[in-house]
Order: structure tokens, then sequence, then C-alpha cells
């Protein structure tokens, strides 16, 4: 005679997620939005905390990172920042505020309220996000792509542990602010000679 399987226990209340779990991504979803939305709306005037110096560079690279797909002047201000400042510096202060601002995807994707995860680019840059983790982050945030939002969105919803996230795309981002920073340094000198 053939045994019936046993059914397993499970908890399922160990697999859902408690309140405070629930307030926490709804309040992160909810700042992501409104980050994005008064970024958006001060788009113009971004361009003069470039005056400022190293913390208006850290400023402007921090607001055009923050937004969640929508574009906002963050390369170009670097470009033109690092012919008249450091370079390295400028590079330095923009990828620590390009990392700090990636967090709105990064949070956007925590919540679980995620609006991209079945979306077609999606699909394919969450199993390098799964397989590689803060590798995937590094390359992609070091590249100039449109879609790092959504690796930002898909560390978060991996759960990837936030100093692991942080430390990869500021070190990505770095060094995509000094390539245009340099560039910047180098192409302003070549055409005034």
């Amino acid at each position: 005679m053939k045994k019936a399987p046993e059914k397993i226990q499970t908890d399922k209340s160990s697999k859902r997620p408690g309140i405070l779990t629930n307030i926490l991504r709804i309040l992160a979803l909810l700042a992501v939005i409104a980050i994005t939305v008064y970024i958006y709306s001060i788009r113009d005037s971004v361009d003069e905390l470039a005056a400022y110096g190293y913390p208006g560079v850290f400023l402007v690279a921090l607001m055009a990172n923050a937004t969640v797909f929508l574009p906002a002047p963050g390369v170009a201000v670097v470009f033109a920042m690092g012919s008249i400042f450091n370079p390295l510096g400028v590079a330095l202060a923009a990828g620590s505020g390009g990392a700090f601002g990636e967090l709105s995807g990064y949070l956007a994707g925590f919540s679980g309220q995620a609006v991209v995860e079945r979306t077609d680019i999606y699909e394919r840059i969450n199993p390098w996000v799964q397989k590689y983790g803060g590798w995937a982050i590094l390359v992609l945030s070091a590249i100039p792509n449109p879609f790092f939002d959504v690796a930002g969105v898909a560390a978060g919803i991996a759960k990837m542990p936030l100093r692991k996230f942080l430390f990869a795309c500021w070190i990505g981002q770095t060094i995509k602010m000094a390539l245009f920073a340099y560039a910047g340094l180098y192409s302003l000198d070549w055409l005034v000679n």
C-alpha cells in the first residue's frame, strides 16, 4: 500500500512582511515620487548649483540621479566643471552625489511597488543583478545608459544590502563622472587653444 504524501506545514506569517515593513515600503515609494516630482519641477535651475564648487557638483549629481526615469542635466554640468575645477575632485563629488541619488531607484524597488517589474528591460537587467550582484551595479552605473534606474530598482527588489549597492554604485558613478570631467577638461582646453 502506498502512503499518501504528508502535508508540509508552512508558517505563512513568516513569509509575509510585517506592518512596519509595509509602512516603510509605502513611505519609500512616496519619497521617491516626491523627490522625482520636485527635481523635475526645478530642472531648469539646477545648473546654478554648480556655482557653489564641489558641493554644488555633488548636489547637481544627487538631483540628476534621484529622478527615476525622468532626465535631469547632470553629466553636462560635470563635463563643464571638469574644465574649471580639478577633474578628480569633480568626479569624486559627482560620483558621491550620483550614488546617493540612485537610492531613489533602489527604494522604489525595495518598496515592492516597482512599476518596471513587467517590462522587457527589467527582464533583461534583473538576471544580471541577481547573478552578479554588486558587480552588475558597478558596471551598469559606470557606463552612461538610460537604464540604470531599472538596475537600481532590480537591486531594491532583490533586497541587495544597501551598503553593497551604495559602494558598487559609488565606484561606478565615480568612474563615469571622471570620464566626463576629464573629457571636459581636455576638450575645452583643445577648443580654446
